[in-house]
């Protein structure tokens, strides 16, 4: 499998987070590989997106959504975890990025479960929040060029079918709701909340 290309995250915010799904992020810690197929996904746009950090403009915290496409964003939230993101967006808008929500564990597990101290195989790595400490990224990690081979990657993966595929409102945000920018594998056991179908 090939790593994906920066022309792959130089698209719509939206439909980049889609695609995602199936690829499959890497995390290389030392001489360990750590891995697994991203299952979950939510994008988050710019002067369009009241939910998103980018919207009141740039500051030192959300620079990196601002920069090139293909790199990573890593900012820490309430005090408790770190959250991964990927800078996607148009030329023509300003900032844009795609946290990563969910994985399912393929590569490292036993090294996944040591940072995250549980051995429940279904809660580890699902939560942006749980997966950031199973891969054990910081903030020492915002900026990474995801498109080399380097700390972080993105893998090809597969293509996930549209059927497969659910669009829902994003999770922890007060506002945008209207906004179905949160994408999961619809079958899939490793995503962070599961939606019921009738």
């Amino acid at each position: 499998m090939k790593i994906i290309t920066r022309e792959f995250y130089n698209r719509n915010t939206i439909v980049v987070a889609k695609d995602l799904l199936g690829k499959i992020l890497v995390r290389v810690v030392g001489n360990k590989i750590l891995s697994g197929i991203i299952v979950e996904s939510e994008a988050y746009r710019s002067i369009d997106d009241p939910a998103s950090h980018s919207y009141k403009g740039k500051t030192e915290r959300n620079n990196v959504m601002f920069g090139e496409v293909g790199h990573a964003y890593v900012y820490f939230t309430y005090g408790i975890h770190y959250c991964l993101n990927i800078v996607a967006k148009e030329h023509s808008i300003p900032a844009g990025a795609i946290l990563i929500r969910a994985i399912e564990p393929i590569e490292g597990i036993e090294q996944m479960q040591k940072f995250r101290k549980t051995n429940d195989l279904y809660n580890l790595t699902n939560g942006p929040g749980k997966l950031t400490k199973a891969l054990n990224v910081t903030k020492k990690q915002n900026g990474v060029d995801v498109v080399k081979k380097d700390e972080i990657y993105i893998l090809n993966g597969r293509e996930i079918d549209n059927s497969s595929i659910i669009a829902t409102s994003r999770i922890g945000i007060s506002t945008a709701l209207d906004k179905q920018w949160r994408f999961l594998i619809t079958s899939n056991k490793f995503v962070s909340r599961r939606v019921r179908i009738n």
